[in-house]
């Protein structure tokens, strides 16, 4: 099961999020579109993986992830092979909306769900080897789109490519995934008899749980949905932007491609890392220390020009993954040990949502910004100020009093 999620968030990372800002400088002199037009497309891809993500949650609830995953795999892949015969403007929007909406179906909401109901005693950890899945799909398609398909065969072919990637999940989806251990007759942490249930210190949090209107009239609920707004807007509006970034400072466009590569190779690092240190401190505490690697890593993208060693602008890159790699393991944990797990998906769903607004508008802001200023720096500052305000309100959050 954590395999399986953890192939649905590659997919989801490597071919929706990591892969997007390749096509940026393919797209532009072809068409004649600004970056902010093409951003625009990123915007409504992953503001529509959030506002689709409280309906998939509210589903996964009832009915489980199994057909919910299958779905989404094969309307996400039909809106990237819809690409290969890309001519207009509104053509390419369209294909983003339902490359969104398909992509919520086997995203974070099923997949941290489905690992949830799976672990207790280690969830952190388990939910941090699943969110490996974002950097590696990122570490692994980039290199294939940015260094070999496109150079190749062209950025058509590269977006029939990720269609078909799409689609293995679907007999996965089918045949193999399963939401809960007791849809095999098994216990959470693979435990075999009823009896030692108690031994994998399952917490009355996570059999009670709060409603998704109960834990939408408390204040953690709240702190951490506008938080993860604001780190998405930062983080997004920055690795979005790092391939053009790169290009513009005199770096080729396959050493800028690289860079995407490293930021995956952190984030998996980071996602697994965060994710163990969930079981040590508080999450709230492991966020925090993601927003410091966030800002670190944009500092040091600002100080990169055209004489700059390539080595500093990986590093940049890399730090900017590790800090990237904070967001799954500690917001599963988050909405987990403050609200339960009864009404889960529902509330990942609805915090999801927050997120992908701030991650949908982070980008385009940054690329409006580059067509009216000509630089990014300006937007970077923004980011930097944002990331100072998320330190202090993630700290603030304290579990609703009816879950202590």
């Amino acid at each position: 099961m954590i395999a399986i999620a953890l192939l649905c968030l590659g997919i989801f990372s490597g071919c929706g999020v990591g892969s997007f800002s390749l096509f940026v400088n393919s797209l532009q002199p072809e068409f004649g579109w600004g970056r902010g037009e093409i951003m625009l497309a990123f915007t409504i891809f992953f503001l529509l993986t959030g506002l689709a993500s409280p309906l998939v949650g509210n589903i996964v609830d009832r009915y489980g992830v199994r057909g919910v995953i299958a779905i989404g795999s094969l309307v996400t892949g039909l809106g990237f092979a819809s690409l290969f015969l890309l001519q207009n403007l509104w053509h390419f929007y369209l294909a983003y909306f339902f490359i969104g909406t398909g992509a919520a179906a086997f995203g974070q909401v099923p997949a941290s769900g489905m690992v949830a109901n799976w672990f207790v005693k280690k969830r952190g950890t388990a939910i941090g080897i699943m969110g490996t899945g974002v950097g590696l799909g990122t570490f692994a398609v980039a290199p294939l789109v940015g260094s070999f398909i496109i150079p190749a065969f062209g950025w058509r072919a590269a977006y029939l490519t990720l269609g078909l990637i799409a689609w293995t999940l679907i007999p996965l989806a089918v045949f193999v995934v399963r939401t809960r251990p007791a849809d095999m007759g098994l216990h959470p942490d693979g435990v075999t008899r009823p009896e030692e249930l108690s031994a994998t210190n399952a917490s009355v949090t996570d059999s009670k749980g709060l409603t998704l209107k109960a834990a939408m009239g408390t204040m953690a609920f709240w702190l951490v949905s506008v938080t993860f707004f604001i780190s998405a807007f930062g983080s997004l509006g920055v690795i979005q932007t790092i391939v053009p970034y790169l290009q513009d400072a005199g770096f080729p466009g396959t050493l800028a491609a690289g860079a995407l590569t490293l930021i995956g190779l952190g984030s998996a690092i980071g996602k697994f890392g965060f994710g163990w240190l969930c079981d040590k401190i508080e999450a709230k505490q492991a966020c925090a220390l993601s927003f410091i690697f966030l800002s670190a890593g944009a500092v040091v993208l600002m100080l990169v020009k055209a004489t700059t060693p390539l080595a500093v602008a990986w590093l940049a890159a890399f730090i900017l993954g590790l800090g990237a790699g904070g967001w799954l393991p500690t917001m599963t944990m988050l909405v987990s040990r403050n609200f339960g797990l009864a009404y889960y998906g529902a509330i990942f769903g609805m915090v999801s949502l927050f997120q992908a607004v701030g991650g949908s508008a982070g980008p385009l802001f940054s690329g409006f910004m580059f067509d009216t200023m000509t630089t990014y720096f300006w937007a970077f500052i923004v980011f930097l100020c944002l990331y100072a305000v998320a330190v202090p309100l993630i700290l603030a959050v304290r579990r609703p009093k009816s879950l202590v």
